[in-house]
């Protein structure tokens, strides 16, 4: 299955949700995964440009991005990005059949 990566950020008033009654908010975002088949693989809070990040297994862009939709729509956070990450494995066939692409730059 695909592995994403989630970076996340909540809104002030979640802040003030979580400092007033903390909680432990891997249990729902496992949830939300196990929901469409897939796995949280972590969850961790961090400094710096976004509040945390989610490493997610999900078994194809839709239900991935029907988890982002639904947690989004939520009004938690500001912001959510994921990214669907590739193995080495499957970075050596792109550029092999990037060769075959008869690609001509804007102008040329």
């Amino acid at each position: 299955m695909p592995l994403y990566l989630s970076r996340f950020s909540y809104t002030p008033e979640t802040w003030a949700k979580l400092i007033g009654n903390p909680e432990d908010r891997r249990k729902a975002a496992q949830s939300y995964i196990e929901s469409v088949g897939g796995k949280l693989h972590g969850f961790w809070y961090a400094f710096g440009t976004h509040d945390g990040y989610n490493l997610w297994e999900a078994p194809d862009n839709v239900s991935m991005a029907a988890v982002a939709l639904a947690i989004s729509g939520g009004g938690a956070l500001s912001s959510l990005e994921t990214t669907v990450r590739l193995t080495v494995g499957e970075t050596i066939d792109p550029p092999r059949t990037g060769e075959q692409v008869q690609y001509r730059a804007p102008g040329a």
